[in-house]
């Protein structure tokens, strides 16, 4: 017999990392638990089984806010969990056998940053985290997540980079709402061309990650929630300011036409007008330069049937002028009066997902992704010139279900990926490197949960490239709990990928560094073979009482081993970069360990300490990775007085320090642009202090290195920029000092 659901209790917790979990209880109509109804956000692998008391305790998921109940057969109606109120009741009504839930609304007091009790090694960052510092693009988002190092590119761009496990971002899958967007032509900028303004929640996966978004990850996959229609509220302004004359504009509009269809608008424009020199090279700091970046969002869903749907569109347009002071694009570019350059991009993105939930079947959905992108870049550094266009096409299926019951699921699919390049490079002599790469794959990943102590993922991939041939890509992840509030972690993992090695390596063209590519000729592009890479992981965390309070430790290790690479060679000549096939071993080892405290209300404590193991063969033996810090420790500190009338302050600073790191050679420069072998060590302090007015306004101020660190020569042969000597690629500490930042928030909802 079916049956009857009144109510469902549901708490936010107050510990650490317990607080990325929502706390319940479901009962029958009269008041009495129901044991072993199965609580499950949908569309995901996520769900729990009540105790023998009707409680249930599910980890928060940022991807949906959707919840269901299934028993006995019968699944209550999903309806959405909404921000507001910390402890909610949920009535389920039953008008012959119609069951549904009330709209839940529940208050985040979560921490920022949460970790999955699940299989894979993820974290996940808020809304609330990405508010924390001057997140004016997805690039800049990452400073306070001890996961990823953020560095400068080079002195010239202004570009910033990330590195997860030591590897840079090539290595990493980066997805836009589980399809892949940060790759080919757009793999040095693009982390810039998505707004943090747009962003609900960044996923931060360590190891090979599943198989289902690809076979390119080897160190990571970061994927990037938007926000979603349904969910935005009607109005959203942020403007942004900051002493280096950079200025920032977000607009987001939102219209909800019925009880299915919802529209948002994402309008964004940034520009920096003036010219700034801090350390007096010749050179600007910070390139000038503007960005347009509109975004209109469509969203369908009938919850009662099962479907959802997402189509957006998307254009942008970014130019960037950097160099020399007196430089003057439109009378000294290509010319030796000045050195300068332009980098200027057009981009154009339509993506949709269609997804449908068995409404019988709650475990059981399938869905389909495309996406299409054109993206042209035109730029020249100095005498360098270097175009390239791709247009790419993607698509992805995807089945899930169960094997014979829900501790037993499984994904399985097909995806296919085309990509036309156009790149021309002139260094001097004038080459075309155009060519068509497309895949396609299938996959199947099985999951496995207990419900108590032990979850597994496994997957396999099976993909034919046409320059890569047939390959097969195992992922594998555990996570078992032996004791309570313990959680040992296991990942290993395989991934495949073809280097662009122009369009990744942006920033030596900013240099006078001849291109030698030592390929055989018989390699898939540029003469060079494919990258293939292991990944293995392990990972511990334990929960425990400080003092009364809560806190955990993480300590993971990862082990990258190449079987090839295409190795950057920076070490062989300061004159020059040399591109080859890796003979001999390459691996990138690291170490880290977390400690998350909360030693009274509203105030947290996040420190971390990584240590890195990374070596080559080169041609000149094996070497440390260049401009790789060995040891880095990071803290930051998070507090927030009681909220009063709506209003409230948040103070939040973080410390970065950075050990010493190896220098490229330079020692056929000349004696005045020779480096040492090792850096020197420094600290940077970043702060934001945020005064909240009402819940639709607020205000921030706040700084980053504050300390003032700068390095000390930033570009060798800055006073002949068309010499030998220049090169303004060995970056390994902050290119300007002190920056200081306001800015406002107006939401309408």
């Amino acid at each position: 017999m079916k049956k009857i659901f009144t109510s469902v209790f549901i708490l936010s917790a107050a510990l650490s990392y317990a607080q990325s979990t929502l706390k319940g209880k479901i009962t029958d109509q009269n008041q009495q638990p129901i044991i072993g109804a199965e609580v499950f956000w949908q569309s995901s692998d996520i769900s729990v089984i009540t105790d023998d008391k009707g409680n249930f305790e599910i980890e928060n998921y940022q991807p949906t806010s959707i919840l269901g109940v299934f028993y006995d057969n019968e699944t209550t109606t999903f309806k959405e969990l909404k921000d507001e109120f910390q402890n909610i009741t949920i009535n389920v009504k039953d008008h012959f056998g119609d069951t549904s839930l009330n709209e839940v609304v529940v208050r985040d007091t979560s921490s920022s940053l949460k970790k999955s009790k699940f299989a894979t090694n993820m974290t996940t960052m808020t809304g609330k985290e990405l508010l924390k510092a001057a997140c004016c693009n997805l690039a800049e988002s990452f400073e306070t997540n001890p996961s990823i190092d953020v560095n400068f590119s080079d002195a010239v761009t202004g570009n910033k980079q990330i590195k997860m496990l030591g590897l840079t971002s090539p290595y990493i899958l980066i997805a836009e709402e589980n399809i892949p967007n940060v790759r080919g032509a757009s793999q040095a900028f693009g982390l810039s061309f998505t707004p943090g303004t747009w962003v609900e929640s960044i996923q931060v996966t360590k190891g090979a990650g599943t198989v289902i978004n690809g076979y390119e990850s080897i160190s990571g996959q970061i994927n990037t929630e938007l926000i979603k229609p349904s969910n935005d509220i009607p109005l959203f302004v942020n403007l942004y300011g900051s002493t280096d004359s950079r200025f920032e504009g977000n607009v987001h509009l939102n219209k909800k036409l019925n009880d299915k269809w919802s529209t948002s608008l994402f309008m964004h424009g940034n520009a920096r007008v003036s010219k700034n020199d801090m350390n007096d090279d010749g050179f600007l700091d910070n390139p000038l330069g503007h960005q347009v970046n509109v975004m209109n969002r469509w969203q369908y869903q009938n919850l009662e049937k099962g479907w959802v749907g997402f189509l957006s569109a998307r254009y942008l347009n970014d130019t960037k002028q950097a160099g020399q002071v007196d430089f003057d694009k439109d009378r000294d570019k290509l010319t030796t009066n000045y050195w300068g350059s332009e980098i200027n991009t057009n981009r154009v993105d339509i993506s949709s997902k269609i997804g449908y939930v068995f409404p019988e079947m709650p475990y059981q959905s399938m869905g389909l992704q495309t996406a299409f992108s054109y993206h042209k870049q035109d730029s020249y550094f100095g005498l360098n010139q270097y175009d390239i266009e791709q247009q790419s096409f993607y698509s992805n299926y995807i089945f899930s279900s169960i094997i014979s019951n829900t501790k037993n699921k499984f994904s399985t699919g097909a995806s296919f990926t085309y990509d036309k390049f156009k790149e021309f490079v002139a260094l001097p002599t004038d080459a075309n490197y155009d060519r068509i790469d497309n895949s396609a794959g299938a996959f199947f990943e099985y999951t496995f949960d207990n419900m108590k102590n032990f979850n597994m993922i496994a997957g396999l991939r099976g993909d034919y490239h046409n320059r890569m041939g047939f390959f097969l890509t195992p992922r594998l992840h555990t996570r078992y709990t032996p004791v309570k509030g313990t959680t040992i972690k296991a990942s290993v993992g395989r991934g495949k990928r073809i280097n662009n090695i122009f369009a990744e390596n942006q920033n030596l063209f900013a240099s006078s560094r001849q291109f030698n590519i030592l390929g055989d000729g018989n390699g898939k592009t540029y003469g060079l073979d494919p990258e293939i890479a292991w990944n293995y992981g392990f990972s511990v965390t334990q929960e425990f009482k400080l003092f009364g309070k809560n806190a955990d430790v993480t300590a993971d290790f990862y082990r990258t081993d190449f079987q090839n690479q295409i190795v950057t060679d920076i070490d062989y000549s300061a004159r020059q970069v040399r591109f080859y096939n890796l003979e001999g071993d390459s691996y990138a080892n690291s170490f880290q360990f977390d400690f998350n405290y909360n030693p009274f209300t509203h105030f947290k404590i996040r420190a971390s300490y990584k240590y890195y193991d990374i070596a080559t063969d080169y041609e000149n033996g094996k070497l440390e990775r260049p401009l790789q810090a060995k040891h880095r420790f990071f803290t930051n500190l998070e507090y927030e007085t009681h909220e009063r009338n709506g209003r409230n302050w948040r103070f939040d600073v973080t410390y970065n320090w950075i050990g010493k790191q190896r220098l490229p050679n330079t020692s056929d420069n000349l004696p005045e642009n020779q480096l040492n072998e090792y850096s020197n060590p420094f600290g940077t302090i970043n702060f934001q202090i945020t005064r909240v007015f009402s819940k639709r306004f607020e205000v921030y101020v706040g700084g980053e290195n504050v300390t003032n660190y700068q390095q000390h020569r930033v570009i060798l042969g800055a006073d002949n920029p068309f010499g030998s000597n220049f090169d303004s690629s060995i970056v390994y500490a902050p290119i300007f000092g002190q920056m200081y930042y306001a800015g406002l928030r107006f939401n309408l909802k």
